[in-house]
């Protein structure tokens, strides 16, 4: 499991060109699931998501997680993010699980984010999504379960 982490001043996504989950500041999340990610990989994920300290105390230093400074969480579905590039310039998605294994991983992913009390909103799981972000730093840093 693998997550992408943004900071950001606000984000939205967009699925059949309705907006289906929209937030001001916080953290935009990608996440791709790899076949033979479990539960305890998802939840564990969040975890560190949930308390990722990426927000500038009063010092401007980064000490604050989405926690502390009450941001929310969009949180959108991307296999991509498992992308083998070693054998050439087309990717290989083979580490990528079937929709029927990640859709249920990246639920509780979400869920796991709730329970840690971040607000989440989500994409579209399988769909087609245009995300916008306003990346806030610019921040980003990736994570692996």
């Amino acid at each position: 499991m693998r997550a992408v982490v943004q900071r950001v001043s606000s984000a939205a996504v967009e699925a059949d060109g309705e907006t289906v989950g929209e937030i001001g500041a916080g953290l935009c999340v990608l996440v791709g699931i790899a076949e033979g990610d479990a539960e305890d990989d998802a939840a564990r994920l969040a975890g560190r998501v949930a308390r990722l300290r990426i927000f500038p105390n009063d010092e401007g230093r980064f000490d604050r997680s989405v926690l502390d400074t009450g941001g929310a969480a969009l949180v959108v579905s991307n296999f991509t993010l498992l992308a083998d590039t070693a054998k050439g310039n087309r990717p290989s998605f083979s580490a990528a699980a079937a929709p029927e294994h990640a859709e249920p991983l990246y639920d509780r992913f979400c869920a796991a984010l709730r329970e840690e009390g971040v607000a989440v909103e989500t994409g579209r799981f399988g769909a087609l999504m245009t995300v916008r972000i306003e990346n806030d730093g610019p921040v980003t840093i990736v994570l692996g379960a």
